[in-house]
């Protein structure tokens, strides 16, 4: 079975569908949040599992000897996943700072209702 041997592979798709669904279905700012980030493990956890080759060794080139390319893992990937793991945190902690603000003014989370009182807020003035 295909699934057993690319197991990271099925769990990021399912983490990515967990959060993808978070996102779409949930009218609760949190929740989309929480989609967000589970969404970014998803494409985090593919982004390293591809980047890894069984057999192959660490970048780390030492400082004698011939050096081939082609024994090293190419170590992008796992730069890219920290890069995006460092964004991500930075987003979601805007994203949170910004939800606190919203449910000081609003007293709810809910989107359907903050649009509701911003449109009535728009009417009034």
């Amino acid at each position: 079975m295909n699934l057993l041997i690319n197991y990271e592979a099925v769990t990021s798709m399912v983490l990515f569908a967990i959060g993808f669904t978070m996102l779409v279905f949930s009218r609760n700012i949190m929740k989309k949040i929480l989609g967000l980030n589970i969404v970014d493990t998803g494409v985090y956890l593919f982004l390293a599992s591809m980047g890894y080759i069984e057999g192959k060794l660490t970048p780390i080139v030492p400082a004698t000897g011939e050096v081939n390319a082609l024994d090293y893992i190419n170590p992008i990937p796992q730069g890219l996943v920290l890069t995006g793991i460092v964004v991500s945190v930075s987003f979601s902690a805007l994203m949170l700072a910004l939800t606190v603000r919203l449910y000081k003014k609003y007293r709810t989370l809910n989107l359907d209702k903050i649009y509701e009182m911003c449109r009535k807020e728009d009417e009034q003035e």
